[in-house]
This record gives C-alpha cells, structure tokens and sequence, in this order.
C-alpha cells in the first residue's frame, strides 16, 4: 500500500467517524427538543420549538409511524410542510390533557455511512416516559429506523424518522413525584 493510498483510507476512516458523530448529535438533539418541558433555553413558544426541530429535516423529508399500533395513530406526512403540521398538531395546547413530562432516552445505536459519505441510515431503541395533566402517565417505547443527508453546505438532516411500536405501557398516576413545570438546565 504507497503512501497516497493510505492516506486517502485514513481520510475516508476520519470522515466516516465525523459522519457518525455529526449523525448522533443530529438524533440526539431532535429527541432534545420533543422533551415536555422543553429543555432549550430561550425558547418560549411551541412554534420556535417546531422552527428548531425543521432545522434538522430536509425539504423532502418523511415522518412515520409504522407497524400495528403506529400505522394509525401517527400516519405518514411527506415533506417539511407536512412534518410541520403534524407537529403543530402535538404541540401548541392542542392535547388534552396536556403533556407535562416527556423526555426520551436513546439506546442501541446502529449509524451506517454508506457508500459516497453523504447519506446513512440508522437505528436506534428509545424509551419516554410520558405524564399529563390528569395524571394519566405511560411508558413507551419504539424502535427508530431513520435516514440521513449531507446537505452542500456540509450539514447532515434527517431524511426520514420512521418509529416503530415496541410497546406501551400504563403507569401508575403517582410514578413521578417530584418534575419541574420549566427546565433551567439550559440558562446561560
């Protein structure tokens, strides 16, 4: 092997982990802004929040739920204004009961780079717990199969989150005693 040729293969090694870590932190900080309350200092409406999270699609991006129990309660919405819409339908007081607590807890992470260095796809295990306002509370949790681009800036988005039922589980009303109304994790 010459010299050029090793190289060029510790380039493509660099850039396939710089794909991987940029693909994590993308997944990582869309999980971040689904968390109730939101987490992000500063934003103060749930319409900067659904700003912040279209950042991270492509124009031409999918958003599904799949499988038996998803199919129909998420559906599929293709394309950003779509996407936007169906989080504009979670959020903005439009529940009832409202969410209070939601945070999601990512595991079992797969990234695949393929082939060129500009899409991936990925998988990944995730658990919520989820509490509202009557005090209904829930455990989820899906298996998440997503899609990745980078951009010509050089950015990476998200081409399709696809979320697959694992299951759903009641909790009892009483299961978090103690949860903030805002967080302040992220005050400067």
């Amino acid at each position: 092997m010459t010299e050029t040729t090793r190289l060029d293969a510790l380039v493509r090694r660099i850039e396939v982990l710089e794909a991987e870590a940029d693909i994590r932190r993308l997944q990582a900080r869309y999980m971040f802004l689904c968390d109730t309350p939101m987490p992000e200092f500063g934003v103060t409406s749930d319409a900067e929040r659904i700003d912040l999270i279209m950042a991270l699609y492509t124009e031409d991006a999918v958003w599904e739920g799949v499988g038996e129990y998803y199919d129909n309660q998420f559906g599929r919405a293709v394309g950003a204004a779509a996407i936007r819409k169906h989080f504009e339908g979670f959020w903005g007081g439009k529940t009832d009961p409202a969410l209070i607590l939601n945070c999601h807890y990512l595991t079992s992470e797969q990234i695949h780079v393929h082939e060129g260095g500009t899409t991936a796809d990925g998988q990944w295990v995730h658990m919520q717990p989820w509490l509202f306002s009557d005090g209904k509370a829930l455990l989820r949790s899906s298996r998440l199969n997503n899609t990745f681009r980078k951009e010509p800036d050089g950015v990476w988005k998200i081409t399709r989150t696809r979320t697959e039922n694992v299951f759903v589980a009641p909790l009892p009303s009483t299961w978090a005693s103690d949860y903030p109304s805002k967080s302040v994790l992220m005050r400067p």
